[in-house]
């Protein structure tokens, strides 16, 4: 009987020897989705060194405290409320459809207002937290492969090269997932889906211009500043 008690014993102490392997694994994953609770709107996130970034562009129709966000449905509602410097959202192209992967596109009048664009516990990234990513990802250069999606970019054509066709999508190995939703420009056209992804910041330049980060299929260099009434996506940084 001593002996089957201690074998019994000597099991259970080996059960758990090999469940326990809190000292020899990191720490759990952290959260990978979030929802925002003025909408339910679920988004994913990813740790990038010391930063946590939505994957995904921003859809949300309120701003914080609850009231709505302007929807500018044509180009007279889109130039109206720039001439009021009114926070203002649009789909590209005008189409709901857009707004499923893409998000939708705010000018920066709606970054901007104190009602608050970004969900409770996250907010629109200045320009500097928006270096601090790229100088992680190794440089303004070298992040765009690592910021872009895997999928979704139009191809490039090299045309001082006979003519080679590059692929536009980037490898994503940061996890940002950065999407070529294109953008509204200040007469109200849309441009470069498929080609160029353009995300606010919180800072201001001047009157006219702020700071956003753009990202193109032929893989230049990052571009930093844009018109405030230009229409971008925008991505959240957790607090």
């Amino acid at each position: 009987m001593k002996s089957l008690m201690a074998f019994a014993f000597l099991t259970m102490l080996l059960i758990v020897s090999c469940n326990d392997n809190s000292t020899n694994n990191p720490d759990p994953t952290p959260d990978t989705v979030f929802t925002d609770i003025r909408d339910g709107e679920i988004y994913g996130i990813v740790k990038i060194d010391t930063q946590v970034w939505m994957s995904e562009n921003l859809n949300a129709s309120k701003y914080r405290n609850g009231d709505s966000i302007r929807h500018a449905s044509t180009l007279a509602d889109w130039l109206d409320a720039a001439q009021k410097q009114e926070g203002a959202w649009c789909y590209y192209d005008n189409d709901p459809i857009n707004g499923v992967k893409y998000g939708k596109l705010y000018n920066w009048y709606a970054v901007n207002d104190s009602r608050g664009l970004a969900p409770a516990g996250y907010h629109v990234p200045s320009d500097r937290e928006w270096t601090v990513l790229t100088d992680f990802l190794g440089g303004e250069i070298p992040a765009i492969q690592k910021m872009k999606s895997t999928t979704g970019w139009a191809d490039v054509v090299l045309k001082d090269k006979d003519s080679t066709i590059i692929s536009g999508n980037g490898t994503n190995s940061s996890g940002f997932n950065g999407l070529p939703g294109g953008g509204c420009y200040v007469d109200g056209a849309f441009v470069l889906i498929t080609e160029g992804g353009f995300w606010w910041s919180s800072s201001e330049i001047d009157a006219q211009e702020a700071w956003f980060r753009g990202l193109f299929n032929d893989n230049s260099k990052v571009a930093r500043n844009r018109i405030k009434i230009n229409g971008s996506s925008v991505r959240c940084l957790r607090d």
